[in-house]
């Protein structure tokens, strides 16, 4: 195994991590369904971006259920949801464990498809799947508008970080560092988004209260 490949599944392995615990604190906080239900829908945040990215690069059998791995990190972090009166102290950790998982996904989306022979607008936008496949799975599973057609910016920082990776591999800058830099600029555009309420620019007139009608 190359050391590109090597950093891609780390960073995989972290990104499902992170997901994983996103989707099961998500289902305690919003479905409050049953433990059986939280490790479910955290393993299935955790796993579904992946599997639609290998699907569609036809890497088959999705590397989910080729590597232990996956299954063994999406239900270590989903299990987190045991813990979770504990872990509620932390500044919103559903939101951070997100935007972690986006980033990672999103660069290893976009560097699985570059090694599969893309070309880079395609790699842009299978990393962009990658990344907000997962959560989109999660919402729909709990009746929820997906996030990333709703609110914030969400796949914006996923294109941003997958066009980053391109460019760099473009330009023969090393792996590590390029991808490094790319999930961590889209972690810093998606928090920056939270924080200020930054949405996507919508079409004028969408979602604008009506005006008052005269008296």
């Amino acid at each position: 195994m190359t050391t590109q490949s090597t950093l891609l599944l780390v960073l995989d392995l972290l990104g499902t991590f992170a997901f994983a615990v996103n989707g099961a604190f998500t289902a305690v906080r919003v479905a409050r369904i049953d433990i059986v239900g939280v490790v479910t829908l955290g393993m299935v945040t955790a796993l579904g971006g992946g599997i639609i990215r290998d699907i569609l690069i036809d890497d088959l059998p999705p590397a989910t259920f080729s590597d232990w791995r996956y299954l063994a990190v999406a239900a270590a972090g989903s299990l987190l949801a045991l813990f979770g009166r504990k872990l509620e102290r932390l500044s919103k950790p559903i939101t951070v464990f997100d935007a972690a998982g986006l980033s990672l996904f999103a660069v290893t989306g976009a560097g699985k498809a570059l090694d599969f022979g893309l070309g880079p607008v395609q790699a842009i936008i299978l990393g962009a799947i990658t990344g907000v496949g997962g959560g989109t799975v999660r919402d729909v599973l709990i009746r929820r508008v997906p996030v990333v057609l709703n609110s914030e910016l969400y796949a914006i920082p996923a294109l941003v970080a997958a066009t980053v990776l391109v460019v760099c591999e473009s330009l023969e800058v090393p792996t590590p560092p390029a991808a490094l830099g790319a999930a961590a600029l889209c972690f810093v555009i998606r928090m920056v988004g939270v924080r200020y309420d930054l949405d996507a620019p919508r079409p004028r007139g969408f979602g604008d209260p009506d005006p008052p009608k005269p008296a």
